[in-house]
């Protein structure tokens, strides 16, 4: 029984104590006046009373009830019920107010009374206080209070005849029973009766109305949010004017909650002066006044429930996570159904009559019934999960969270992960989990009703009967008797309140009232305690869980095949069948990434340990590590299907024997797995274990026998029940036996107790040293010496990150900061990892053993045995190390050399990797068809020249292909450290991520056997050859080897040296200059094979440096023997001479006899490269400019690279120049201060003013095309190009030209050509359109089809003759030059660090390193336009057609932007390119790319990080993105390009790959520094393939057709306009394509090693008769499937070499085919070549588009190929058309075949080389109609090795054998040929034949 009211008080008003006007409560009378032992008085009961406040009120209000709920320390509620009513404030008490706190009188105002009077006497301002009475219970029986309190009002207002002293008293000593739902009438001696109902289960919470009530005032989504923020602990606060409907709402929300108890703060009704409450950082449940709303605006998290306006407002920082999914939904269907039941007839068209609502306490219990069900359905099979630690003295219980989450598949549930880390489940685990308590509904519901639930789910209206049912239910407990008697209590009058009262409420005796609550105390005591006995009963376990949802089958849906698979891969293992496990183990391991394979696996490997141990061979071994290993890498930190657990006691099983001795046992070998080091499965395992020991404890011994082993290992729920079938009915649950117990144990004697209580603490305390041991085995590294444990593993201090994302503000997170700081693991390298160990575990053990009440001595000894534990086996641990290392190693593949070049050296050898897939779909194989290839397992090597991977696929089905991929050191632009896991045994290892700029990538983990030093060695070596300290240190120097390594610096004798160099170079110019250039034919000076670009090293000496002490020595004629002379014209003969001269650019004379006629000349002013060091020796400037005026020009320029003339337009005249950007002071300078008299002139001045006039001089020596009789039309700039497309905010081209200006150029003319691109400052004429254009706005009609003029008949009235193209940045402000002869073109370009973020970017596109998120093009075409590559391409192509534009149209362009060598070069580059056809031949490519790029000055060295000092700046590759361009246009106008696309890529490769010297350094001065201009004759014999790349292009062009463009038929005037717009672009398959069968395609003698001779092929097969398979991304599709033409080239040649003739050459083969068409063409009818005049139409701006024409032959029904489009001239072109054609074909030798010259005699000749040089035997042909004796190397060459001019012959005399002349040969066969340079020694091979020789060069000569 317990008191049915605790305390009865009066609390009445008083003034506040600081005179404020607030009044404060004071309690008048408390019955009893002493506080109960058992339940002291609570204090702060006046707060809660009047929680708005107490005041004074100008009238009398009705009396008000409501209860409030107080929580006392021990988190008792106690239930304050509070009746208020209001008196008469008695005038004393007024004049006191009034005298005390003059703020009253404000207040009383506000209140609407009148002022009252000093004297108080005032009646009509009457005000009234409130007086309270209040009743204190720790019982909830709201409806007894209110009669109670309501009673006694009564009789106080009414005047009722009855003594209060004995009612309150009674009150007091009235006493109810608990609970079990008895009935009691209780009197309180006023005539009264009342009924008080107990509830049945005292468990079930009493709700009353209060659910319905909270339903019908938020709606059901609301209240759903409340539910969830309550249960995930978050702040609710609930608003209203009603304290009773606060209450209401709390009582209702905690009643949704049950099984659950709330257990952070919860005031229904919280007083104002408690508000900052709100502002707790705990979870709460609050009601508050809506009068103070405001308060509650500025509280950041908390959710607001608005109960009168029905809003529920939650925070934007606070995150309720919802129900999981199909209970969300269901809950809110059965809800509805349960509030609206009409909901489901509104539709029907004969709705039934009427339908019976539910009253609303019945509502209520629906409601609370469908939270009933949804908690047992949440929670459904939680008993399998609880984990008994200990049953005496009392249980102690723990519950397996991550089992829980795992069975139910709700892991990543965010909503179930908080509930069962909240504080409110805590406690429902123990108050719930002991399995031998009183039970209630929800305990049956969840055991018994689980299955009914599951089978309704569809059904709605079988849910709606069940909710029913289980409403009754609730419904009962709260009412368990039907209201028999009704309650009888007096109530006051209506309006009673209103009355006069006839007093103030009395004073009570307190004698009375304490005297008749002791006599009713005395009274109980004699009593028995009428107490029901609960009825305690074992606890249901109920059915085993299981998941929420059945998941679908997804990909890994574990069939049984699967568990098949690897059941007899195990048993193949252990049956010692090797190959066979060996074939099953990849699918194996692809079956473990499914639960119940791995679950299979942990149950499989059970069956096959005996006496918990396991003895295996090496292979077994390894074989069973795999395995474990694969199953380990995919559970989480939380093991939450149990996987880690059932293979924890098999880790410690499976051992093999290393030596006598020593035994290595699993888990040594299993260890990097990050669920190792999370405490939470430790103790999870822990516990289980121990729970299995205390069952065993207790049951029979014959029952222990019973107990599967698999059940024991899998405590887990629900591979305890896959041991357990309903048969064994002596197989109790843990749970089950406790229960047992727990009833037994009243029963049982002291002692007996004693010693159960001692036998589980032992039981505890030694599966804490078993686990002790097992956490040492899995935590300290084999070997011990390295820190790595820490480090790599998610560290054991570093729980945050060990525990995965789920572990939020769990006790563990908490922990774990205080571990860390407490260890100090940050420090990973110093601290020793058996202190990190020893913490680990202690930390376990103090938790576990604390929980589970070990007792402090035996924990000591604990503590103090775990180091030992430690140590000991660190110490086993060094035994097995060691032996370990002698083992013999596994049989691991055979490392394959990689192919090296020829100097290529190994630097380190073959390091053992694994080669990972580096997200490049085709680079994998899958997706491009083909078993995957990688990962690859093999060996990194590194050399000289590259990094190099070779190695096999993993992936036993793809076969012995060997995977090769490389690239060059100097190409590696970013290195990094990764931790990855190796393909094969899932071990986490250290690995390198190598990324090139050659679009290869090396993802490689490094195996086992590499220790972190080889790996750390093998970085610092990659980085030495990557960055040398000099630029000796590269690969092309140190190929010749002869540099060695410390070479002393350079002396001041280079200066000497390079006079002595420029003076020979202007003599040597003259020279070849005055050579006429004869033809337009290939042009081979002499000396050609032996220059370029190679370095010279051992002729040092004679050119440069002298080693001889005299200075003396260095004349000119010493520094360079005569016979080198020749030698010396190669600076002059280098591209930039030989281009100038063939476009008859300047000549090189002295300033007096300077010819006139010639507006250029070549000026040698910079021969010393003292004016520009960037600049080439010669340069071309206008004939009427001084050389020292140079000078201070090119101050005016950045880097000093002022304008000078670099191409010259056939058509137009017009020249194209180009220079770094302007400094600040000087165009610009020039073009502001105008008319600004200058003082005195300084030098910044003078210099401006020389750069005006060098401008001015550059303007007058062109032609003028300004007078009207010129071409005056600006030729379209056609929209095609740069309309259409608007470029990225970035990209845009802003105008200078002020608007009022460009309008009025648009009035004048409407369709202007020209506009804002340059600052159009004069409002002529002007069209305002090329600029809008660029920058996206097209002013221009419709686009025409490919760049034809849009309109021809514009004129423009005046043109300037040169436009500068500069950067806008830098032309800001600058007026236009008055006279109209140049005009600045401002235009907006990326700069040179754009290039290279953009490069970066492209790179992580095309190889982006890991597998894309999202798999398909869409996120490679992302991340491509996130580059801005193609934006940049778009813009480089965008500016150059503007440029060729205007040059086509007659005006001259200077090109000015940046330092004048990365744009600068790009954008000059391409115009030639594009203007001129000459350029598109191999010949023509490699001029221009030696000018423009290498003469010029582009820093090749700088841009490639080529050395130390580049390191930081990175890599740049300028000159790829030009070959981009090229490619672009290339692939729009594939007939106009001699050279194929492989020449390109194969350019693109070299010159960042360090191979050749050509793309080493950055200027000509460097290289004439290094001595790479010049090579000495005799170092040829050293390593040629080192020298120049353009040599080997030719080489390698003799033997294969790889670099020509078969489709190359070019139009000798065609200027290309190529569309620039990006989506007219391509991404180069440069950067995308590789091939891993034999690495990149570049290094041609690599890629293509020598085939076996036939006899040696293992099948003796011919090699043509073999069937191959061609995987796109393994083999390289143009080798294995070649294009027809060279497919057919091939076959000739293996036909000749079968033939036994020697092969002849591709070209000429291809050079006859192709004659003979030219032949064959002029002979047709008209009518039949139609088809191929298409190909050079007469437009000469349509592209003809690619492709090969099929033609027919004059039968008519044989097709012949036509290649060429000569024959369409005869029928469509003019002849002027038929006459450039011809000139074509001479320009180009290669047209010109064997068949086709004129050879009047040949025949084998001897010829003396030059001057110290061999015989050699050439074929020599004489040529009466040229009137030349030509040679070549052999007799079916096409390509003349030189030429005898007859007209040079003096005589031809008998000559003399001298040294080296053929041994066998006659003496009189030598002649000798005299001409005016030089004397020819020939020899024939016999007499006659000479003497024949001689004859016809006479005859020839006479008849000249």
């Amino acid at each position: 029984m317990a008191r049915l009211a605790d305390y009865f008080v009066l609390v009445a008003f008083g003034p506040h104590p600081r005179g404020s006007g607030e009044g404060q409560g004071q309690i008048l009378q408390r019955f009893p006046e002493k506080d109960w032992e058992d339940n002291p008085f609570p204090q702060g009961i006046e707060l809660f009373c009047q929680p708005s406040g107490w005041q004074l009120c100008p009238e009398r209000n009705p009396p008000t009830f409501f209860i409030a709920v107080l929580t006392d320390i021990n988190s008792e509620r106690h239930y304050c019920a509070c009746l208020t009513f209001w008196e008469p404030v008695e005038p004393t008490q007024e004049a006191v107010c009034a005298a005390d706190t003059p703020e009253r009188e404000e207040a009383s105002e506000e209140g609407g009374s009148a002022r009252l009077s000093p004297t108080g006497l005032a009646q009509p301002g009457q005000l009234f206080a409130p007086k309270t009475l209040v009743l204190v219970s720790r019982l909830d029986h709201a409806d007894v209070f209110r009669n109670s309190l309501g009673l006694i009002y009564t009789i106080h207002v009414e005047g009722l005849n009855v003594c209060l002293e004995n009612v309150v008293g009674n009150l007091l000593s009235c006493t109810v029973p608990l609970a079990g739902g008895s009935q009691r009438t209780i009197s309180l001696g006023a005539g009264d009766r009342q009924v008080i109902q107990t509830p049945l289960a005292d468990s079930l919470p009493v709700s009353r109305c209060s659910v319905a009530l909270l339903f019908r005032q938020l709606g059901i989504t609301n209240v759903l949010s409340l539910f969830c923020a309550a249960l995930t602990e978050h702040k609710v606060l609930f608003l209203s004017r009603s304290y009773q409907r606060l209450a209401d709402a709390c009582r209702g929300l905690l009643a949704l909650l049950f099984p659950l108890r709330y257990s952070f703060p919860y005031v229904p009704i919280l007083p104002a002066q408690l508000l900052e409450v709100l502002s707790t950082p705990t979870p709460f449940i609050i009601g508050v006044n809506a009068a103070f709303q405001a308060e509650t605006q500025e509280l950041l998290d908390v959710i607001v429930a608005d109960l009168d306006g029905g809003t529920v407002t939650v925070p934007e920082c606070v995150h309720i996570p919802p129900l999981p999914e199909p209970l969300q939904s269901q809950t809110h269907s059965v809800l509805s159904m349960v509030l609206d039941p009409e909901l489901e007839l509104a539709d029907l068209a004969f709705p039934p009559p009427t339908t019976s609502t539910s009253s609303l306490k019945m509502q209520d219990k629906e409601l609370r019934a469908v939270f009933l069900r949804l908690f047992a359905q949440l929670l459904q099979g939680y008993r399998w999960c609880l984990h008994i630690v200990r049953i005496h003295p009392e249980p102690v219980i723990r519950f397996h969270k991550a089992a829980f989450l795992g069975q139910r598949g709700l892991v990543e549930d965010e909503f179930l992960m908080k509930v069962l880390e909240g504080m409110a489940f805590a406690g429902f685990v123990s108050e719930r989990g002991v399995p031998y308590r009183p039970t209630d509904l929800f305990d049956e519901l969840v055991a018994h009703e689980v299955a009914r639930m599951r089978a309704d789910e569809s059904h709605p209206q079988r849910v709606l009967r069940h909710v029913q049912e289980l409403a009754e239910q609730l419904y009962k407990n709260e009412n368990p008797y039907p209201a028999v008697a009704m309650h009888k209590v007096q109530r006051p009058g209506e309006s009673s309140h209103l009355r006069r009262a006839p007093r103030p409420f009395p004073r009570l005796d307190e004698g009375t009232v304490q005297w008749i609550v002791d006599q009713a105390a005395a009274k109980m005591q004699g009593a028995p305690p009428a107490v029901k006995a609960e009825k305690r009963t074992t606890v249901p376990s109920g059915p085993p869980m299981t998941a929420i949802l059945e998941r679908g089958s997804g990909l890994h849906a574990n069939s049984a095949r699967r568990l098949e698979v690897v059941r007899n891969c195990i048993s193949y293992v252990f049956e010692g069948k090797m190959l066979e496990a060996k074939k099953l183990l990849p699918a194996v391991l692809r079956a473990l990434k499914g639960r119940a394979a791995r679950r299979c696996l942990a149950q499989e490997l059970h069956l096959h340990v005996q006496q918990n141990r396991a003895v295996l061979d090496h292979q077994q071994f390894d074989f069973v590590v795999r395995m474990m290993n694969c199953c380990l890498q995919d559970c989480t930190s939380l093991d939450e299907h149990g996987i880690a657990a059932a293979l924890l006691p098999l880790v410690t099983a499976f051992c093999r024997k290393l030596s006598p001795g020593v035994t290595q046992f699993a888990y040594s070998c299993v260890q990097e797995h990050v669920v190792w080091s999370t405490p939470q499965f430790w103790e999870a395992m822990f516990y289980g274990d121990v729970q299995t020991h205390i069952r065993a404890l207790y049951l029979e011994p014959a029952e222990d026998q019973a107990v599967s082993q698999v059940c024991r290992l899998c405590e887990d729920g629900d591979r305890a029940r896959e041991g357990e079938t309903p048969s064994q009915e002596d197989e109790r649950s843990a749970l089950d036996v406790a229960s047992e117990q727990r009833r037994l144990w009243p029963t049982l004697s002291r002692e007996k107790q004693q010693e159960l209580v001692q036998k589980e603490e032992s039981t505890v305390f030694s599966q804490a040293i078993h686990y002790a041991n097992r956490m040492s085995y899995l935590l300290l590294p084999l070997d011990s010496s390295k820190s790595r444990l820490l480090r790599e593993r998610a560290g054991l201090g570093d729980l945050e990150s060990a525990s995965n994302s789920l572990v939020t503000n769990s006790m563990a997170g908490s922990v774990a900061e205080s571990y860390d700081t407490e260890s100090g693991f940050e420090d990973a390298e110093t601290c020793d990892v058996a202190g990190a160990v020893v913490r680990f575990i202690n930390r376990f053990v103090d938790k576990v053993c604390t929980e589970s009440g070990v007792t402090s001595d035996h924990l000591k000894g604990l503590h103090v045995m775990v180091p030992d534990i430690v140590q000991m086996h660190i110490e086993t641990l060094e035994a097995v190390h060691r032996e370990s290392k002698r083992l013999p190693p596994i049989q691991k593949p055979k490392l394959l050399r990689p192919h090296l070049l020829p100097g290529e050296e190994c630097v380190l050898d073959g390091l053992r990797v694994y080669l990972l897939p580096d997200g490049r779909e085709e680079g994998a194989g899958g997706s491009s068809g083909g078993p995957a290839l990688l990962p690859a397992e093999g060996a990194v090597f590194l050399t000289t020249y590259r990094v190099i991977f070779t190695g096999m696929p993993t992936d036993p089905l793809v076969g012995e292909q060997v995977v090769v991929r490389s690239f060059p050191v100097a190409a590696l632009t970013k290195e990094k450290r990764i931790s990855v896991q190796t393909p094969v045994d899932q071990l986490l290892q250290d690995g390198l991520q190598l990324r090139s700029c050659t679009f290869q990538l090396l993802k490689m983990a490094f195996d086992e056997e590499v220790g972190s030093d080889s790996a750390e060695l093998f970085r610092k070596q990659l980085h030495k050859l990557r960055f040398p300290p000099d630029i000796r240190g590269t690969f092309a120097f140190s190929l010749g080897g002869a540099h060695a390594p410390g070479r002393p610096p350079r002396t001041a004798k280079d200066k000497a040296s390079l006079r002595t160099l420029s003076r020979n170079l202007v003599k040597n110019a003259k020279k070849t200059i005055g050579r006429q250039y004869v033809t337009r034919k290939k042009y081979n000076p002499p000396g050609w094979e032996h220059r370029g670009q190679s370095p010279a090293e051992d002729q040092e000496d004679e050119i440069s440096v002298s080693e001889e002490p005299e200075p003396s020595t260095l004349t000119p004629a010493s520094a360079i023997k005569p016979s080198d002379r020749m030698t010396m014209s190669s600076l002059v003969e280098r591209a930039c001479c030989r281009d100038y001269q063939r476009l008859g650019l300047g000549t090189l004379s002295s300033s007096l006899s300077r010819a006139k006629s010639e507006p250029f000349r070549i000026s040698p002013v910079n021969r010393m490269y003292a004016i520009c060091r960037s600049y080439p020796g010669l340069l071309i400037v206008p004939q009427s400019v001084q050389d020292n005026a140079l000078q201070r020009v090119s101050r005016c320029y950045r880097q000093n690279r002022f304008p000078v003339v670099c191409w010259r337009s056939g058509r137009s005249r017009a020249v194209l120049l180009r220079s770094g950007g302007l400094h600040g002071k000087g165009v610009v300078g020039l073009f502001k201060a105008q008319n600004a008299p200058s003082p005195g002139q300084s030098q910044a001045d003078s210099s401006s003013l020389e750069q005006e006039k060098y401008l001015q001089a550059v303007v007058s020596s062109m032609p003028r095309y300004a007078d009207a009789s010129g071409r005056n039309t600006l030729s379209g700039f056609s929209s095609a190009h740069m309309g259409a497309h608007v470029p990225s905010p970035r990209a845009r081209v802003t105008t200078l030209s002020n608007p009022m200006a460009a309008s009025a150029s648009r009035r004048t003319a409407p369709r202007g050509k020209w506009g804002s691109v340059r600052a159009s400052g004069r409002s002529s004429g002007l069209g305002a359109d090329v600029g809008s254009r660029l920058a996206g706005r097209d002013v221009l009609g419709p686009p025409q089809a490919n760049g034809a003029p849009s309109d021809p008949g514009f004129l423009r009235p005046q043109r300037a003759a040169l436009y500068i193209i500069g950067d806008k940045a830098q032309l800001k402000g600058v007026r236009p030059d008055p006279l109209q002869q140049w005009e600045l073109v401002p235009i907006e370009v990326f700069e040179v660090r754009q290039v290279k973020a953009s490069f970066k970017k492209l790179l992580k596109a095309c190889v982006p390193g890991c597998p894309a998120a999202e798999p398909g093009p869409a996120s490679f075409l992302r991340s491509l336009e996130d580059s801005e590559w193609l934006t940049q391409i778009h813009k480089l192509l965008q500016v150059s057609v503007l440029v060729v534009e205007l040059l086509d149209s007659g005006s001259s362009v200077l090109v000015s932007l940046e330092d004048g060598w990365d744009i600068t070069t790009q954008v000059v580059s391409l115009v030639q390119l594009l203007s001129d056809p000459f350029y598109r031949t191999l010949e023509g490519f490699r001029l221009l790319v030696e000018k423009e790029w290498l003469s010029f000055g582009h820093r090749f060295s700088h841009r490639g990080a080529h050395t130390l000092a580049g390191q930081s700046s990175g890599v740049t590759p300028v000159f790829l993105q030009f070959l981009d361009c090229v490619h672009q246009v290339h692939l729009q106008f594939p007939m106009e390009f001699e050279f194929s696309q492989f020449y390109l890529k194969f350019l693109g490769y070299h010159h960042t790959s360090r191979r050749f010297r050509t793309f080493l350094l950055d200027s000509d001065y460097e290289r004439i520094e290094l001595g790479l201009l010049y090579e000495e004759k005799g170092e040829r014999r050293g390593q040629p393939a080192s020298r120049s790349v353009w040599e080997y292009v030719e080489r390698l062009s003799k033997k294969t057709p790889v670099f020509y463009n078969y489709m190359y038929a070019p139009e000798d005037t065609e200027v290309l306009r190529p569309y620039s717009n990006v989506s007219n672009l391509k991404v180069w398959d440069f950067y995308t394509e590789e091939t891993l069968a034999e690495g990149p395609p570049y290094d041609w003698e690599l890629a293509h090693p020598p085939e076996p001779p036939e006899e040696e092929r293992p099948d003796g097969g011919a090699p043509q008769s073999r069937r191959r398979v061609v995987w796109p991304c393994y083999d390289s599709r143009p080798r294995a499937q070649p294009d027809a033409i060279s497919r057919l080239l091939e076959e000739l040649q293996r036909l000749e070499t079968e033939l036994g003739r020697s092969p002849e050459r591709w070209k000429d083969a291809w050079d006859r085919v192709k004659a003979v068409q030219r032949l064959e063409a002029p002979g047709r009818p008209d009518g039949r070549a139609t088809p191929s005049s298409l190909l050079a139409s007469s437009v000469p701006h349509h592209r003809r588009s690619l492709g090969v024409y099929l033609q027919e032959g004059p039968v008519g029904s044989t097709l012949s190929l036509s290649l060429d489009s000569d024959q369409s001239s005869g029928s469509t072109t003019s002849s002027s058309r038929q006459a450039a054609r011809r000139s074509t074909s001479t320009l180009y030798s290669q047209f010109q075949t064997a068949e086709s010259e004129n050879r009047s005699y040949e025949g084998t000749l001897y010829k003396k080389g030059a001057f110290m040089k061999p015989w050699k035997a050439r074929w020599f042909v004489l040529d009466k109609t040229k009137h030349q004796l030509r040679y070549y190397d052999h007799r079916v060459d096409t390509e003349c090795k030189g030429i005898i001019d007859l007209a040079e012959v003096e005589a031809v005399a008998p000559g003399t054998p001298t040294m080296g002349a053929p041994k066998t040969v006659d003496e009189k066969a030598f002649f000798d040929v005299k001409t005016t340079r030089r004397v020819y020694n020939f020899c024939a091979q016999d007499v006659p034949s000479a003497q024949q020789w001689v004859d016809r060069i006479q005859s020839c000569l006479s008849d000249a």
